[in-house]
């Protein structure tokens, strides 16, 4: 018997979403010096190969934001302002952050200063 695999697609897709329900929603494009927008949900920046992917992100007040260090270095997560700042991120470790203030927060890897990002926080619609 022949089955339409077209039809199981999104089933078994809506199935690994489900099993990965406690993980954080991946920002769709991760790709260094994009910016990208979301609505009031998680999202998530990666730490790789010495960069913040996305270096800029938009997000709405509520969303929570998750950093994952995929390097085997390890790398920090430090606002210009003070406003947060992660301990060192071994590989695989997380930090996040709940942006509940409008603006725009900039931050830096204190260990590798060259590696900067934005994240903008707009008012809810």
């Amino acid at each position: 018997m022949k089955h339409n695999m077209t039809f199981f697609a999104p089933i078994l897709l809506a199935a690994s979403f489900a099993a990965n329900a406690d993980a954080p929603a991946v920002t769709p494009n991760t790709k260094p010096g994009v910016t990208t927008t979301a609505a009031a949900a998680d999202t998530s920046v990666s730490i790789k190969n010495f960069a913040f992917a996305p270096t800029a992100t938009t997000v709405t007040v509520g969303t929570t934001v998750h950093w994952k260090n995929l390097d085997g270095e390890p790398h920090t997560v430090r606002s210009i302002d003070a406003t947060f700042r992660s301990d060192a991120l071994d590989q695989n470790d997380s930090y996040s952050v709940k942006f509940d203030q409008p603006g725009t927060y900039k931050y830096v890897c204190s260990i590798h200063p060259q590696m900067v990002g934005t994240i903008v926080v707009t008012a809810a619609h």
